[in-house]
C-alpha cells in the first residue's frame, strides 16, 4: 500500500486554511470532471482530488491525517502505526457525500472502520439532542477478566482563529467492566456532544481494543496460547504448568503429541454468560547442543532412533 500525500495533490500547504482547501477543490474538481474535462487521466485524477477533499475538507479526518507526520513521500510504502488513532473523538457518520468505495486501499486503512462510527446513525426525530461521538479505547487483557477503572484522554478537533481544526484534550473516568471484549463498544451517557436548547446531550461510545499480549492472542472471547513443550514431554507426555489470564493450572500433554497440536482448556477464556475458551498451541523447544553432553545424546538419537522428519516428503 502506497502512502497518499493528500496535501500535494490538493496542490496546498499543511498549513492552509480550510477555506483554501475548498478552493482548491473547486479548481480541481471543474479542471478534471470526467464530463467536461480533456485530460487523458481525468476520471483517475477526479476521484484522487475527491478522496484528499473527503479527508482534508473534514476537520477530525484531517487532524487524524496529520498526526502521522509531515516525513512520509507520495508513493512511500506505508502502515497505519499501530493504533494511530486512538484516544480521537469523532462525531456523527464517517463519510459525508462521497462514495468511498471509489477510494484507495490507503484511505480505507486509515478510516474504513475507525470512522465508521459503529453504525449508531443519528436519529432524525431528536433533532435537538447532541451527537454521539466515538472513540477507540485501549485496554489489557487483565481489565477484562478482573474489570477496572481507567482515566482515559481523548482528543477532539475545534476549529481555531487561523481557520485550521487544532486538537484539545479532556480526560474521563471508565469502569471497565468484566468480560468486555475486542470490539464491543462502552456507552458513557451525555458525555457526546451537547444538545441544542433543552436537548440532552448525545452519548459517547469507545470501542475496545485489546493492547497486544506477550503469551496471548484473542480471537473474539476465546484467547490462544503458544506453550513451549520439551521433545521428551512431546513424545513420552507430561504434566505441565499453563499461564492463563485467571491464574496457573496444570496440563495434561498426551504422548506422541506433535507441534501444533492444539489443546482447549473450557471456559478459561474471557468471562461471559458464554465465557470463552483458552486454547494451548502445542511448539516444541529443542534444547541447544550447546555441551560434549548434549551433542553426545544428539548423536545417540541420531544413531538409535530411525526417524526422517521428511518422509512424508518421500526424500
Amino acid at each position: 500500500m502506497e502512502y497518499k500525500d493528500y496535501y500535494k495533490i490538493m496542490g496546498v500547504e499543511r498549513t492552509a486554511s480550510q477555506s483554501d482547501i475548498k478552493k482548491a477543490y473547486r479548481k480541481l474538481a471543474r479542471k478534471f470532471h470526467p464530463d467536461v474535462s480533456k485530460e487523458t487521466n481525468a476520471e483517475e485524477r477526479f476521484k484522487e482530488v475527491g478522496e484528499a477533499y473527503e479527508v482534508l475538507k473534514d476537520p477530525e479526518k484531517r487532524v487524524a491525517y496529520d498526526q502521522l507526520g509531515a516525513n512520509w513521500k507520495a508513493g512511500q510504502d506505508f502502515n497505519p502505526p499501530p493504533d494511530w488513532n486512538q484516544g480521537f473523538e469523532f462525531h456523527g457518520g464517517g463519510f459525508t457525500q462521497a462514495d468511498a468505495s471509489n477510494f484507495s486501499d490507503f484511505f480505507g486503512s486509515l478510516f474504513g472502520d475507525g470512522f465508521a462510527a459503529g453504525g449508531h446513525a443519528r436519529d432524525p426525530h431528536f433533532n435537538m439532542r447532541g451527537e454521539d461521538s466515538y472513540a477507540k479505547v485501549v485496554i489489557d487483557l487483565d481489565d477484562t477478566f478482573h474489570g477496572a477503572s481507567r482515566t482515559i484522554t481523548l482528543r477532539h478537533t475545534v476549529m481555531g482563529a487561523d481557520g485550521r481544526p487544532h486538537l484539545e484534550n479532556r480526560s474521563l473516568n471508565v469502569r471497565i467492566p468484566k468480560g468486555v471484549y475486542q470490539g464491543q463498544h462502552i456507552r458513557l451517557a451525555g458525555q457526546g456532544d451537547p444538545g441544542a436548547g433543552q436537548g440532552k446531550a448525545g452519548d459517547l461510545y469507545l470501542e475496545v481494543e485489546f493492547r497486544p499480549h506477550p503469551f496471548y492472542r484473542v480471537d473474539g472471547r476465546d484467547i490462544y496460547l503458544d506453550l513451549p513443550i520439551a521433545p521428551w514431554e512431546a513424545a513420552l507426555g507430561a504434566s505441565v504448568n499453563v499461564p492463563t489470564p485467571g491464574g496457573k493450572v496444570q496440563l495434561k500433554i498426551p504422548g506422541n503429541s506433535k507441534s501444533g497440536a492444539r489443546m482447549r482448556l473450557k471456559g478459561r477464556g474471557i468471562p461471559g454468560k458464554a465465557a470463552g475458551d483458552l486454547y494451548v498451541v502445542l511448539q516444541l523447544a529443542l534444547p541447544p547442543a550447546s555441551s560434549d553432553e548434549a551433542k553426545a545424546l544428539y548423536n545417540e538419537m541420531a544413531q538409535k532412533l530411525a526417524f526422517n522428519p521428511r518422509a512424508t516428503l518421500g526424500v
